[in-house]
């Protein structure tokens, strides 16, 4: 049996590999809850980068086995792997200035908030595999939704620009005022528990209502970077995987760059200059005027954009005042 072209004993490897690094991250290197040291989480993010190159080279090598009818060569099909993984990772950067903002503002000890983005990346994983497949047949079906999702991206990359700065409020947000209406929450944290009783009456905790926000802006970017992705590649296996691999290696980027964004004030920008890159793409291939948008050109694009964005920050720092508006 196949899914996508793609035979399920395949799908089912994949998934059991995650399942078994999910298990391995939690149940082995972090069953205490600790504060991730700075060490801890580079090498981790090494370990998560590496698991993707390794797997971007088997795809490479191995891409007319693992789908013997592909409209894609090996080449093209690993290319549009890295290229698709470059996006996702460059824009959950984006994510950790969110995470920083909603963990300050909930005031998350620091050794809590592995405990959050682990589960937040399961629920996270649920919610992209949900989008792809309704992305993928969207566009089957409906294929001037290309044009539809191209300017979305427009649109979504100037909105970047506009809203760079300013303060996420999670007390405004519609769900969490719900939640809290819903359900009791206790005014402190109670450890790692996510629900609690007390007196007889069982409560959240504000672990919860932070992990529930986590959630809820993840499904915010997965709006946006599945039609980036989708510009790149309409293959759902290459789409899914190199998903996957940008969300797992997040937890461990947070905690890495956790204390560096503020050098990096230019990245917004550059983020902010891929997603219309990528919408324009996306239209372009709707017409197709002078033939197909190679994905090697989209590869150094996308690339030599980040590229100079973080070396921009690093030779033009932020002044002091700049800092000041940030925090």
């Amino acid at each position: 049996m196949e899914l996508s072209g793609i035979p399920l004993w395949i799908w089912a490897a994949f998934m059991a590999f995650v399942l078994g690094m999910l298990a391995l991250d939690l149940g082995v290197f972090h069953r205490k809850v600790h504060v991730v040291s700075l060490k801890e989480s580079l090498i981790w993010t090494g370990v998560w980068i590496a698991l993707a190159l390794v797997f971007n080279g088997v795809i490479f090598a191995a891409w007319d086995t693992i789908q013997p009818n592909s409209q894609y060569s090996p080449t093209e099909a690993g290319t549009a792997f890295l290229a698709g993984y470059l996006i996702e990772k460059a824009l959950s950067v984006d994510n950790i200035f969110v995470f920083l903002m909603v963990f300050a503002y909930f005031q998350v000890p620091s050794q809590l908030q592995h405990r959050v983005l682990f589960y937040g990346i399961i629920g996270a994983l649920v919610f992209r595999a949900i989008f792809i497949a309704l992305g993928a047949a969207v566009l089957e079906k409906y294929h001037f939704m290309v044009i539809v999702f191209g300017i979305f991206l427009i649109f979504t990359g100037i909105k970047m620009v506009v809203a760079h700065g300013k303060q996420v409020d999670p007390d405004k947000n519609p769900v969490i005022k719900f939640i809290k209406r819903l359900w009791p929450v206790t005014p402190d944290f109670h450890g790692q528990k996510f629900f609690t009783v007390i007196n007889g009456t069982r409560m959240m905790t504000p672990l919860f209502v932070t992990l529930v926000f986590i959630e809820l802006t993840d499904i915010i970017f997965a709006v946006d970077s599945i039609p980036a992705i989708f510009a790149i590649t309409r293959d759902p296996f290459i789409v899914f995987t190199s998903n996957v691999f940008a969300i797992l290696g997040l937890r461990s980027l947070y905690f890495a760059l956790s204390g560096l964004m503020d050098k990096f004030h230019y990245l917004a920008y550059g983020l902010s200059a891929i997603l219309v890159f990528v919408g324009l793409k996306m239209t372009y291939s709707y017409w197709n005027w002078y033939g197909k948008f190679p994905v090697g050109l989209s590869l150094g694009i996308i690339a030599t954009v980040l590229t100079a964005s973080v070396v921009a920050s690093l030779m033009w720092p932020p002044k002091p005042k700049d800092i000041e508006k940030a925090a």
